[in-house]
C-alpha cells in the first residue's frame, strides 16, 4: 500500500500570488479527487508534488521518503498527465511511446516492446499503434497521455483536467479507464468537474484559494446537507427578491424558468420541494460559504 503524505504545504508566487496555503493531505491507493474551480491552486499543488516546482515550506513524503529533497525518487515512481499534453508531430503511437519509454528508463527493448504494446492494448490503441499521433481525437490523446503515465510502473499518477473538451461519451470511454488502473497505485484526479469526482473518486478534498477547505468522503459530503437542500421554480425576474431572502446555493434555467437550490435547515415556504442532496449541492453549498466569508 502506497502512502503519499503533504504536510502544511505553502507556495507563493514571485507577483504575491499565494497560490497553495498551509495544505495537508494523507493518500493511499485509489483514486482521489481534488476538485476546485479555476484558479483555486489544484494546478499549482500538482507542479508541487511532481517537482516541477519547491514548496515555500511544508513536507512532502512518499512511501516514508522525502520527495521535495529527493526528486529523483518521485520522478521514478511517478505518472503524469498534465492539463495541456504536448505530442510530436509525424510520429506514430508506438513509436512515440516507444520512445517515452525510453526515457523513462525502460532500458530492455524487448521488456520495452512488451510494455509499450500491453499499455497499448489496456488504453483500446493497440488497433491504432501505427498512425501519428497528432491526428488523434481529443480523447484517443487523453487516453495516449494516460499509457504514456503508466511507462515504468509507477506507484503516483497525476491526471490534470483530464476530461476537459471531451464529449461525453469520450469522457466515460477514459473515466472508465481511471477506475480499471486505480486499484493499485495512487492516482490524483485534479478537476472542476463535480460529475468526474463523483463518479469515480471514494475520497476527495475540496480547494478554495489555496486552501483545502473540505476533505472527506463524497458520500459524508452529501449525507452532511442531508434534509436542507429545498428546490423551487421561479419567473426570472424574482430572483434578486429571493436571493435577498435566501440563501441560494445553485441555479438552473430549464424552459425559460429558474430551479433554484436553497439551504435551509426548515422548508423556507410550502412551494419548496425538499431534494435529495448530491455532491454538486455540496460542492455549490462550500462555495456559497466562501463567498459569504470573504
Amino acid at each position: 500500500m502506497n502512502q503519499l503524505s503533504l504536510k502544511n504545504i505553502n507556495k507563493t508566487y514571485g507577483n504575491g500570488v499565494r497560490a497553495i496555503e498551509e495544505v495537508t493531505l494523507e493518500l493511499s491507493n485509489g483514486m482521489f479527487g481534488l476538485l476546485g474551480p479555476n484558479g483555486a491552486g489544484k494546478s499549482s499543488l500538482m507542479k508541487t508534488i511532481v517537482g516541477l516546482q519547491r514548496p515555500d515550506s511544508g513536507s512532502i513524503t512518499l512511501n516514508g521518503i522525502d520527495i521535495v529533497t529527493d526528486t529523483d525518487f518521485i520522478k521514478q515512481q511517478l505518472g503524469f498527465l498534465p492539463q495541456d499534453f504536448g505530442v510530436y508531430p509525424k510520429i506514430s503511437a508506438y513509436d512515440l511511446l516507444n520512445h517515452l519509454a525510453t526515457l523513462k528508463g525502460v532500458v530492455n527493448k524487448t521488456a520495452r516492446k512488451e510494455q509499450v504494446l500491453a499499455l497499448l492494448d489496456k488504453v483500446n490503441l493497440y488497433q491504432h499503434r501505427h498512425k501519428e499521433v497528432h491526428t488523434f481525437s481529443g480523447g484517443m490523446r487523453q487516453r495516449f497521455g494516460i499509457a504514456q503515465a503508466l511507462l515504468g510502473n509507477p506507484q503516483v499518477i497525476i491526471v490534470d483536467e483530464p476530461t476537459a473538451g471531451l464529449d461525453p461519451e469520450e469522457r466515460n470511454r477514459f473515466n472508465n479507464l481511471l477506475s480499471e488502473i486505480g486499484e493499485d497505485m495512487i492516482i490524483i484526479l485534479s478537476t472542476h468537474l463535480v460529475e468526474d469526482v463523483k463518479n469515480l473518486c471514494p475520497n476527495m478534498a475540496v480547494m478554495h484559494q489555496g486552501k483545502v477547505i473540505a476533505q472527506g468522503k463524497p458520500s459524508h459530503f452529501i449525507n452532511s446537507l442531508a434534509g436542507a437542500i429545498w428546490k423551487k421554480t421561479i419567473d426570472k425576474k424574482e430572483r434578486g427578491a429571493y436571493e435577498q431572502h435566501f440563501s441560494i446555493i445553485s441555479t438552473q434555467l430549464t424552459e425559460g424558468k429558474l430551479s433554484i437550490h436553497v439551504y435551509a435547515e426548515t422548508q423556507p415556504d410550502s412551494h419548496f420541494e425538499l431534494l435529495s442532496p448530491t455532491l454538486e449541492d455540496y460542492y455549490f453549498f462550500m462555495m456559497n460559504q466562501q463567498k459569504q466569508a470573504a
